[in-house]
């Protein structure tokens, strides 16, 4: 049987891991692959949705000062180029 100290030594060390973060990605990457495979799958729309919740998130004051707000921009412009592309593909032939 366990001892009460082996269950409270449990308890505090699942405690101590909770609190820790468990993502190894911000949010904004998440968002960013979300949209990539709203692409892949022809789900403009969504795309398009999610485009805006990312531009929102990237464009309002930074939250840390250490994030590379210079290529999170030219993801989101490389986001937006593909999803027109996708939606105009008699553009990209010429």
């Amino acid at each position: 049987m366990a001892s009460d100290e082996d269950e409270t030594r449990g308890r505090d060390r699942d405690a101590a891991r909770s609190a820790t973060p468990r993502y190894s990605r911000r949010l904004s990457d998440k968002i960013l692959i979300a949209f990539h495979h709203a692409c892949d799958q022809g789900d403009f729309e969504v795309a398009e949705q999610l485009l805006h919740i990312l531009e929102m998130m990237l464009t309002r004051r930074p939250m840390s000062p250490d994030t590379n707000r210079r290529k999170n921009i030219e993801s989101l412009v490389a986001a937006h180029e593909r999803l027109w592309h996708l939606r105009h593909p008699e553009a990209s032939q010429v």
